[in-house]
This record gives C-alpha cells, sequence and structure tokens, in this order.
C-alpha cells in the first residue's frame, strides 16, 4: 500500500487519500486530523499535498499549478521570473487553460488561471524536470507571447515600442531575447492574438 511518504509532493485527490486507509470508518475525520496536524496541506476542495515535513521532499508550486485546474502549463511572468529573464518576483503562481479562467488561494499562495484558444494552447510548451520534478510550463518565447496577449491595453505595433516595453517595463534579459526563437513567435501570430506584435518580434529576431 502507498504511503504518504511515498505520494511526495505530488498533489493526491480525496480518492487516492481514502484508498490509504481502508480501516478508518471516517476517511474525512481521519484527513481532517492529518490536514489540522500539518501532515497535509489542503489545496482545494479533494485536493491535498503532503507537507514536505512527511515527504521530505520540497514542494513545486509548478507541479501544483498543474494538477490544481487543468490542462494547465505555469506561464507569463511566473515562467520568464523561473527561467531568470525578468528580475521582479511574481505576487501569483500564473498559468494558462483551455478552461474558464479560474483563480484559487490556499496556505502556499495565491493560483491564477488565464483561458486561452485550444489552437493556441499546445505551442511551446515543455517538460521541465527541476529536483526529480517534472511539470509543464511555457518556453520563455509562449511565455512572453501569453503575457502580451493578456496584458490589457498593451499595443505594440513597432520595434521601438516592443524594445521600450521589454527593457523598460519587464527589465528582460535582451541578450536572451535575441537568442529566442522566433519560430514560436510565428506560431503564435498565426492562431493568436496581437499577430502585428508578433510578426514584428519576428523581423527582429529572424536572421
Amino acid at each position: 500500500m502507498t504511503t504518504l511518504t511515498e505520494i511526495g509532493n505530488t498533489p493526491v485527490d480525496f480518492a487516492v487519500l481514502r484508498s490509504m486507509f481502508p480501516s478508518h470508518k471516517s476517511v474525512n475525520n481521519k484527513i481532517s486530523e492529518l490536514e489540522k496536524s500539518g501532515v497535509l496541506i489542503r489545496l482545494k476542495k479533494g485536493m491535498y499535498v503532503v507537507s514536505p515535513k512527511e515527504s521530505g521532499k520540497l514542494l513545486s508550486l509548478e507541479l501544483i499549478a498543474n494538477h490544481l485546474y487543468g490542462p494547465s502549463y505555469v506561464s507569463m511572468e511566473s515562467a520568464l521570473r523561473y527561467f531568470g529573464l525578468i528580475p521582479e518576483r511574481v505576487y501569483a503562481n500564473l498559468s494558462m487553460t483551455v478552461k474558464h479562467s479560474r483563480e484559487f488561494n490556499n496556505q502556499l499562495g495565491r493560483f491564477i488561471y488565464t483561458q486561452c484558444q485550444k489552437e493556441y494552447f499546445p505551442i511551446g510548451i515543455r517538460q521541465e524536470i527541476h529536483a526529480e520534478t517534472a511539470f509543464l510550463i511555457a518556453t520563455p518565447e509562449k511565455a512572453l507571447c501569453d503575457l502580451i496577449i493578456h496584458t490589457p491595453n498593451l499595443n505594440l505595433r513597432f520595434k521601438k515600442e516592443i524594445l521600450t516595453y521589454l527593457e523598460e517595463f519587464l527589465r528582460f534579459d535582451m541578450d536572451a531575447f535575441y537568442q529566442m526563437d522566433y519560430r514560436i513567435f510565428e506560431q503564435c501570430a498565426e492562431v493568436g492574438k496581437k499577430k502585428v506584435t508578433f510578426k514584428k518580434i519576428v523581423k527582429i529576431l529572424k536572421p
């Protein structure tokens, strides 16, 4: 039988926990007891993660974000910060999803999900492995596309506007920007919004 330690830092739902305590008359009471004692951390109704003190594994907010509401992938400022491309700390864990936009708040933080088109969703996603934990995250290119699309009233039509936005507003790592894969911006321009901006970025990056 799987133990809480073996679950590690992967979020689990009520059904998994119930199967671990077949002899208990009230699994709800057992889970509440484990939550009060700090063994389990409640992520949302019916979903928990084992405390690092119990599992011996550090929590991954990116993995939790994937499980909390899906299909989804970590993106926008959260991904850009993860890759070290922007200096500012991010106030929430930001993800993209094909479902309706949602927000969850728990003791680990704020998790925000923004809806995007189904055709646009799979472009530029990769599986990242960090500290033996695998999760889905946008490539830097896709994270930047997501941020540009979903920033209200952001209309970048000229090269100077784009570079000013990156350098002064985002304080973006410009050396990394000029090394980006222009093909992902091309794909986003085909099916996403703000096509003019992405086509201009392609012109800046394309050899």
